[in-house]
């Protein structure tokens, strides 16, 4: 079988992906390029998840692409929209024919010799997050590796062990994978978390069941905003689309960084405020200790969003609550805390969370020698040191996903085009200074960060080491910076020779 090659392999095809390969192709028209897709169909995330509710917690306008405006009138867009967005947007734009649909990325391997990877991808009927095994290998070569393939694993979520869980005889059932024909009509349902998908899984679910009861150790920051922006109603009305949406983005941006830094700076402040905002949403006699206190200052952890404030309306008309405590034992009935309360069960979910890989949890390798993710430090949010003509994907913790997303795909393009016109082949970022301080790749406390963030990739203290958590700081360095700075650009030969003492020494520690 003839080996194919491409000058950029992009490894996802969901919002990062798609986005990815618009940017190659009008920046880089020249390059060719293909996508490598574990499952059956585009989307990622929004083809995963199929759980009741399921909805961005970022508006549309900035989880949304700026070259493709978002036209449908929900600024919160729930999950079957977002993925009909995306695959819009990939038929607009021709990108679906470069997609390999069932590929899933399992190796890669550099050869600094030849300035190639050859990627190992696994094609077969049942695989990515389906459950299924039997895929045969094919490879790949590329000139440059860009990895958008998020940053949790899509096997699985994260199931914690529970005391007693044989005893319960429900259905206990992770978001990751839900059942399509899981009944819930006129069950008690318990739903064990406090994030995103437990608190969009509460309304949700509460509109059909008897009772929906969500147990979290510790609470989280909620905020209630507008489904349909009124702002964006009016600039619709009065600009053109494009022009609309770019307005809309922009205002977003602002307002979600305004809020932030205000968090960040202000934290008891903010505190008050967003206490007060709950407490009008809630009935007057509604204590919101425990439920509503959480014990970290404000983005210590990702603020969620509900729009319309569906959750507090679900708990005021009483079809649905929320309950503080720790888990003691599973029963016949259901759960019972620590504190002694029992809370009946007929299906329990475990919105407990995601389990962080790098890098699609790809093996890679060097010249050889293996290379651990989590050994090395991110270069301006995209490129890994001492890993040659690669980059990786990650977006913001603090605002949408596919703002940095976009910008990371301008900057690769930014690289490969600097490198074209240098008549350079590889390009390598080096991190130089051992002094500076490391520090995790995503700046969240939250349980499913801390239990892999040595699997992830570090940061530093200071540019271009830093992951920045600031779009419009970033929107002007990605468009007007230097992409080139602490990068070197090696020939084959000086590759082979030398360098290989420092992936050695990198194979060694791993």
């Amino acid at each position: 079988m003839t080996t194919e090659h491409f000058d950029v392999l992009i490894v996802g095809a969901g919002l990062s992906g798609i986005g990815a390969a618009y940017r190659l192709q009008t920046e880089c028209p020249g390059k060719s390029y293909a996508i490598l897709e574990g499952r059956a169909d585009l989307g990622g995330t929004w083809d995963l998840f199929r759980y009741p509710g399921i909805r961005s917690d970022s508006d549309m306008f900035t989880l949304g692409y700026p070259f493709h405006p978002w036209k449908q009138a929900k600024a919160i867009a729930d999950g079957p929209s977002i993925l009909e967005y995306i695959r819009e947007t990939a038929d607009e734009y021709g990108i679906e024919k470069h997609i390999r649909y069932r590929h899933t990325v399992a190796k890669a391997s550099w050869d600094s010799s030849e300035s190639l990877w050859t990627v190992t991808s696994l094609v077969g009927t049942s695989l990515v997050g389906e459950g299924g095994t039997g895929a045969e290998g094919v490879d790949f070569t590329c000139r440059f590796l860009y990895m958008c393939s998020g940053y949790y694993s899509y096997d699985g979520g994260y199931k914690p062990e529970f005391p007693g869980r044989d005893r319960f005889p429900g259905p206990m059932i992770h978001p990751q994978e839900w059942p399509e024909d899981l009944d819930y009509s006129g069950k008690q349902v318990v739903v064990i978390g406090s994030g995103a998908t437990a608190i969009t899984l509460l309304p949700a679910m509460a509109e059909r069941s008897a009772h929906v009861t969500m147990l979290q150790r510790s609470p989280t920051y909620i905020a209630s905003l507008p489904a349909v922006d009124p702002i964006v109603r009016v600039l619709r009305k009065w600009l053109p689309e494009g022009l609309a949406h770019r307005v809309a983005r922009w205002k977003s941006v602002i307002l979600t960084l305004g809020f932030y830094q205000f968090c960040r700076r202000r934290p008891e402040l903010a505190k008050r405020m967003l206490r007060s905002m709950t407490a009008r949403q809630l009935p007057s006699e509604y204590d919101l200790d425990p439920n509503f206190s959480p014990n970290y200052n404000p983005w210590d952890q990702r603020m969620c969003l509900v729009p319309d404030g569906d959750l507090f309306k679900a708990i005021r008309d009483g079809r649905a609550s929320i309950v503080t405590g720790q888990i003691d034992t599973f029963t016949e009935n259901g759960i019972r805390l620590q504190s002694g309360r029992e809370l009946p069960a007929d299906i329990v979910i475990t919105a407990t969370g995601l389990q962080l890989v790098a890098c699609g949890g790809l093996q890679l390798e060097v010249d050889g020698l293996a290379v651990r993710p989590g050994d090395t430090f991110v270069y301006r949010g995209f490129m890994l040191s001492d890993i040659p003509n690669f980059a990786m994907c990650v977006g913001y913790t603090n605002a949408s996903w596919t703002l940095r997303a976009d910008l990371t795909s301008q900057s690769v393009c930014r690289v490969l085009n600097h490198m074209d016109r240098n008549g350079q082949v590889q390009v390598v970022p080096r991190f130089g200074d051992k002094s500076i301080p490391q520090r995790p790749l995503l700046d969240l406390n939250s349980g499913y960060v801390r239990r892999s963030a040595d699997l992830l990739p570090k940061q530093g203290d200071r540019p271009p080491w830093r992951l920045r958590q600031n779009y419009v700081l970033d929107y002007f360095s990605a468009k007007f910076g230097d992409v080139t700075e602490n990068l070197e650009f090696p020939t084959p030969a000086a590759a082979r020779h030398g360098d290989a003492p420092k992936l050695a020494e990198a194979g060694r520690s791993s």
